[in-house]
């Protein structure tokens, strides 16, 4: 108690611990600019629970600190994973722990310190463009081996543009280049590499492009990496080669492109083969095809005096002569069987002959027998068949009479 502050007044105006952290809490966790907020600094320490991942994160320069934590649903989403010692920048949340009265940051994402909010941006349209597809390999385009015409897209006063030229007009004497200006650097050059494409296919010509530049830092290279000149490489007619002078990280642009290389020199190399190696490679298919025609031949050569060789050891004439004589044998055991059933035929035949002329009535006749017919041509076989008065007609062995019956006797 104090003598300025009589009792009732301090017992109705003082708050209960739970009241003064709800009403910290109400304060912070309202406030617009704590609902999101980037914070860096270097991860003090560290520690895996089952809920999620808790560490702090500390202000090295001024003693200060604050405590984090990335729940386990969130844990998968981040591009970097804070480990003790490590400079980070994280997003998130700040929240009030009532129980113990203490304040902690609910982190979303942490990426490494330095990279900041333009490399979150890059990784959040790399997943959305891997996503739609344009990533995919089965995109690509296979690039022509002979083109008459490319395209160049890239600054007409850099280096690059020289070094291209130098080293087509090296290992490709004669091709046809289109050089379409383009800005490669600043607030301008995406616009400025979206139009330089559009106007190469308009053109027509091109078989290829070449989109390239010299080296420079992240922040020159920017460009390369903004959606719009993304989905015009991805959308362009014709298949796209990326020279870009980065050796460490390869940018949206590399991988949406048919074939990507570091520099602009080896986009030149790649695009057209040279006349030298071309010569070499004919050269070499001539030697090749030589060797297989000789190949060939030897064994062809090979393989026909070796059929000679089995032609001799197989004495073809004796076979010959074995298979006439077996033709002549069978010739004579044909002719003596065909021999043996004529006479058996011819037997046959003349005991048939002796047989009819056993049977013939003429020969009957010339016994003495007569043959007695009626009007009607039949053979009267019978007396009672007959009546007095009926003509006949007796046939003799020579000759025939015509005579009347007058008599019939049984």
């Amino acid at each position: 108690m104090t003598a300025d502050y009589p009792d009732s007044l301090i017992l109705e105006t003082a708050l209960s611990v739970a009241g003064l952290t709800d009403y910290i809490r109400f304060l912070l966790e309202q406030d617009e600019e704590l609902r999101r907020v980037w914070v860096t600094g270097e991860v003090s320490s560290s520690s895996q629970h089952r809920s999620g991942l808790f560490f702090t994160l500390q202000d090295p320069d001024d003693n200060a600190a604050i405590k984090c934590v990335v729940w386990n649903s969130q844990l998968a989403k981040l591009a970097q994973i804070p480990v003790r010692g490590e400079q980070l920048i994280v997003l998130g949340s700040l929240k009030i722990y009532r129980e113990r009265g203490e304040y902690q940051l609910s982190v979303w994402q942490a990426l490494p310190a330095g990279v900041g909010l333009q490399a979150l941006r890059q990784q959040q349209l790399r997943k959305r463009l891997e996503a739609e597809g344009l990533f995919d390999p089965q995109r690509k385009r296979s690039l022509p081996r002979h083109p008459q015409a490319i395209a160049v897209v890239t600054s007409s006063t850099a280096a690059a543009w020289g070094d291209i030229q130098k080293t087509l007009k090296k290992r490709y004497p004669g091709l046809y280049v289109i050089f379409a200006p383009a800005t490669v650097q600043g607030e301008q050059a995406p616009e400025s590499i979206v139009n330089a494409i559009q106007r190469v296919e308009q053109d027509g010509r091109a078989e290829v492009l070449i989109l390239s530049r010299g080296g420079g830092a992240v922040e020159e290279l920017a460009c390369f990496n903004d959606e719009r000149v993304v989905r015009a490489v991805a959308c362009c007619s014709i298949p796209v080669i990326t020279g870009i002078g980065h050796q460490r990280d390869e940018s949206l642009v590399d991988l949406v492109a048919d074939a990507s290389v570091h520099t602009p020199t080896a986009a030149a190399e790649l695009v057209v083969p040279a006349l030298d190696e071309l010569y070499t490679q004919h050269q070499q298919r001539i030697v090749a095809l030589h060797q297989s025609v000789r190949f060939s031949l030897e064994t062809a050569q090979n393989r026909l005096e070796e059929m000679r060789n089995r032609l001799r050891r197989l004495r073809l004439d004796r076979q010959v002569e074995q298979e006439i004589q077996q033709i002549s044998w069978k010739r004579q055991k044909l002719v003596r069987a065909t021999t043996a059933q004529l006479q058996q035929a011819n037997q046959h035949v003349e005991m048939l002959r002796q047989k009819l002329a056993t049977l013939d009535p003429k020969a009957v006749l010339q016994r003495g027998y007569a043959v007695m017919r009626q009007q009607n041509g039949a053979i009267a076989r019978s007396a009672a068949e007959l009546n007095v008065g009926d003509e006949l007609l007796v046939q003799l062995s020579q000759g025939e009479v015509a005579v009347k019956v007058t008599e019939v006797r049984e």
